[in-house]
Formats: structure tokens, sequence, C-alpha cells
């Protein structure tokens, strides 16, 4: 594959590096010729930045950007990302491998190196509808190439812990190709825990408190610390990550805030937490290179001249990006441009009517469980409410900030998933999108049926988010699956700020209302959450009434 790229086919840089093997400053002279480094020795030099191994994001899906693969790449190869870890997962549960092999052609025609985790849980839960089913004999054909390198993040905890036997099938084939295992096990602890990793499951980035990750350390798991767009967790395992060989990643970033940084701004947010700027380099290219079995990650003869140049150790602001013998980004911008392959959205057509948004309820108050969001992490409380009942419908208080939640299965007709979610703020309206972890039926939140129904007919023509504000409309499409956009980064968060601009205005003050939203059909998380077939309990693992009485 060609680009538009400056390619050197040798040539001498000299500069303070980044030695992650030695652990230390080295002041060098690097030599390579074509894609390989040929020699380095020590060199005093005076400026030149500081070089770095070209950074790796570990664990992270393509898809929340809301970009597709190359597009991604025009974005986070600026801010010195050389490769990535990618799983498929989403665009798994919606178009199987017909999804994964236009995510591994789209990215081939760009130069971030991308490779992948073959996704574990297609569909995600027994609790859903997909739009694919992928076995354990799929999942091992892709773990046999060589550009599939782990399973992907194993989120069947009880189908681990009861020894289902495709799951165990598709570890064993990971095991049996010398592939690690990526966990997926929030608030796992003990014995439990203990089994899950038994199982051959090596990594996991869900913890959210210390004691949780340093429990998981403890007993042989490689920490992911998690900073992404909508779970934070970067700060609460800091003390963690400055003692021990944990990996730096993002697993879920929106474009409006990939524009401002990636691994670049968690290098940066490390070290002002405290983090020595060596161990933080190496959490982003040493270590996770070695589990991961890339022969990149840092610089000697023999392996690839993949490497960043940094004014500094404290802003680490990219230079100049190199992958491949090829310079493929400068002082922020890319030095190639991407040209996207084409998916169709994979969406059946909505034709909701306003009365499917209200549930039935006799008497004139009723207790309704409420899914509490929270904007900060992809983890939801469980509440109660009292709600009033109009002509034996139960009605929402935006006073309360308590709106309707439905979901809509994308795949074939089947009636609304109700439910009742608060933390959102809408104070009038409706929001729609068919971006739903994981199995991305169209979700939607609002405080009266009509506007529900339109956001949802809406949003189900072109896929990705809708907003409805009386006769204003404000929409994102996605026409990748739904999920992801053709267009550039720029066009996206342009659409995608007009979009939360409109929420803004009807009341809701989350950072990322569409991501969190989403989350709220994350059946593998705790605690509250809804699904295409009804409120679900994530810790009894069991649909629940929304209505308690």
């Amino acid at each position: 594959m060609s680009f538009n790229v400056e390619f050197r086919t040798m040539g001498v840089v000299s500069g303070t590096l980044v030695d992650v093997i030695e652990g230390r400053l080295r002041p060098i002279r690097l030599e390579y010729s074509g894609e390989m480094v040929t020699s380095m020795s020590d060199h005093d030099v005076k400026g030149g930045g500081f070089i770095l191994p070209g950074l790796i994001d570990s664990h992270l899906h393509i898809e929340s950007s809301r970009l597709c693969p190359s597009r991604f790449a025009e974005v986070a190869v600026p801010h010195g990302t050389t490769c990535v870890i990618a799983d498929p997962h989403e665009v798994a549960n919606v178009m199987g491998m017909e999804g994964i092999e236009y995510m591994v052609r789209d990215g081939s025609t760009v130069p971030l190196r991308f490779r992948f985790s073959a996704p574990s849980c297609v569909p995600a839960t027994q609790w859903e509808t997909s739009g694919a089913t992928l076995g354990h004999e799929a999942v091992a054909s892709l773990l046999a190439r060589d550009d599939f390198v782990s399973l992907g993040e194993m989120m069947d905890v009880p189908g681990v812990l009861n020894d289902n036997t495709e799951v165990l099938d598709k570890i064993a084939a990971a095991v049996r190709l010398g592939k690690p295992v990526d966990g997926h096990c929030p608030e796992l602890r003990g014995d439990r825990l203990q089994r899950y990793i038994d199982a051959g499951i090596s990594t996991d980035h869900e913890s959210i408190s210390l004691e949780e990750a340093q429990e998981k350390h403890r007993r042989g798991m490689r920490v992911m610390v998690r900073e992404g767009s909508a779970a934070r967790n970067m700060m609460e395992l800091m003390p963690l990550a400055r003692e021990h060989r944990c990996f730096l990643v993002t697993d879920d970033m929106e474009a409006d805030d990939l524009v401002r940084g990636h691994l670049d701004l968690r290098l940066a947010m490390a070290v002002s937490q405290g983090m020595d700027p060596v161990r933080a380099v190496c959490a982003v290219t040493l270590w996770p290179a070695m589990h991961y079995g890339l022969p990149i990650g840092r610089l000697q003869p023999g392996l690839p001249a993949d490497r960043v140049v940094v004014d500094d150790l404290e802003s680490f602001r990219v230079r100049e990006v190199i992958i491949g013998g090829k310079v493929v980004a400068r002082n922020g911008m890319p030095l190639f441009g991407a040209r996207p392959l084409p998916l169709r959205t994979a969406i059946l057509r909505q034709r909701r009517e306003p009365e499917e948004f209200l549930l039935r309820h006799e008497g004139a108050v009723a207790r309704v469980r409420v899914i509490e969001v929270d904007g900060r992490q992809i983890e939801s409380g469980a509440g109660e409410a009292d709600l009033p009942v109009v002509e034996g419908n139960i009605m929402p208080i935006p006073g309360i900030d308590v709106s309707i939640m439905a979901v809509a299965n994308r795949y074939r007709d089947a009636p609304l998933a109700l439910g009742f979610v608060r933390g959102f703020g809408l104070r009038r309206g409706a929001m729609a999108t068919t971006v739903a972890h994981d199995s991305h039926n169209i979700v939607a939140v609002g405080v009266e049926p009509r506007s529900l129904a339109q956001a949802v007919n809406l949003v189900s023509e072109d896929g990705g988010y809708v907003v409805v504000d009386g006769d204003n409309v404000s929409r994102l499409a996605l026409d990748v699956a739904g999920l992801m956009s053709t267009k550039s980064c720029d066009q996206v968060v342009e659409a995608d700020a007009k979009v939360l601009q409109a929420l803004r205005g009807m009341g809701c003050g989350l950072p990322s209302p569409f991501m969190t939203l989403s989350f709220q059909c994350l059946l593998v998380v705790p605690e509250l959450k809804m699904s295409d077939k009804g409120m679900f309990d994530s810790r009894a693992m069991d649909f629940v009434d929304p209505v308690l009485e």
C-alpha cells in the first residue's frame, strides 16, 4: 500500500532517547535504513527533542470515536500513536465477519499499524438481540491470523465461571496459538476473580477503584489504566500505575476528545499525577508490545524504526511521527489523507407511534425502578421514583429528572422495551442513537412520547445521533453500520457540537451524553441497564419489571 507521505530510505537522527529497555534517558545517534533501525550509539546532542518509540494504545474500540479506521488514523497519528490493538467488538455484534473485515480493509489504507483482538462475545449476552453470532471456530480462524494478536475482552464472566463450553473453547484457541486473552470483569473479587484468571485471562481494564485494581494486580492480572471519554479512571488508579507495570489505554474515545489528544495527552496526565516519565512511556510502548508479542514498542537495531519526537516529557507535544520509515505526521498534522471505504448501516427502518412509548398502569401513582446514570463511569445505579399515572399511562417527571428510556430492536420487528432513567436532565424533547453497547439496538431517552417516536424513527434512517426539540431536529449521521462515519473528524465534530448544543439547551449537562446513553445498554456492567428485551439487573443477571407497584 502506498501513502502520500515522505519516505526516508536511510538516514541519521540525534536526540535524547527515552530508552524503555534500560529505563533511562539516553542521548543517542540513531541510524536507520528503510523501516529498520540499523545502529544506535551514545552521542552528545544539544536540542533535537526527545525520541520515543511509537505509541501503542493496547485496548480501544475504534467504533467509539464515531470515525471509520482510516479517519481515526488521520487524527490519532499526529498525536504520536503508531499502533493500536483494536477490538472490533461493536461492529462485529452488528454485522459479524462482514464488519470485522471492513475494519481490517479500511485500516490497511493508512499508515497506522492496526492490530486487532478477535471479538469473544458476539452476541455479547443472551439477554439482547444482536446482528450476528461468532462461534469458537470463527474466533479461532481470526486468532490464526497475524493481524489478530489476542482474544478480545471476555465479558461473559458467568460463562467463564460456569465452564460454558463455547466460552472455554474460545479461550483454548487463544492459548493454543500463544495469544493472550483480554479480560472484562468489573467488581469481580476474591475466589471468583481467581477462577476467572485461572481460566487463562491476563488483563483487565474495568477497575474503577484502587482496591479493585490492586487485588487484580496481586492475583497476576495486567491492569490497564483507562482514561477515555466517559470512563476516566487514571487519577484513582495512579498509585498502582506509579509502582507497577500497568498499561495506559483509552478504551472508548469520542472524536471531539480525540482531536485534543490521544496517548500524548494520557502521558502528560500521568506525569502530572506523579508518574515517572520513562515509566509512563513504557506503559504505552514496551510493556504492551511485549505482552502482545509485537516487534515494536522499543528502538533497537533490527527492529522497526517507528518513533515519535516530542518537545519535552511534560506536555509531550508531538513534533514528528515516523511509521515504517515514512514521516506520517508533523507538528500536529497528518501527511496522508484517508479515502474511506463504504459499508451499509444495517438498520431496520422504524415507524413507531407515540403511544408505544408509554407504560400502562392501574392506579393514580406508580412506583418504578430508575436507572441512575453516572456521566464519568460506564456503571449505573438502581433507584426508585413515584410517578403519576394519567389515563392509565405512567408519566415521567422532568422536574425530578426522571425520563422515559426506550430500546428498539434494530434488526427485526419487535415491541419496544421501556423503563425510566435519571441523570440526563432533559426538560423537554428526546434523544436517540444507534450506538448502544453492545448489540447496538436503538436507544432513546425523552420526556414525552411524540418526541421519542420522532427521534427513533429519524435515527433509523441514517444511523447515528438525533435530537428532537419541538420542531427543531439536530443529527449526526453514521453511515458505517450506524456506528461510524466516513466523513472527516472535523465534520463529525462539527455535527456533534450542534447536537450537543441542542441537548444543552434542553437541560442535559452530561459531558458525553450519547456515550453515557449508549452504556445504559451494557448489560455486563453493574447495575441496572436496559436491552431490547427489557430492564436488566446485571448483579442478579436477570430481567426485572420496571414497575415495582
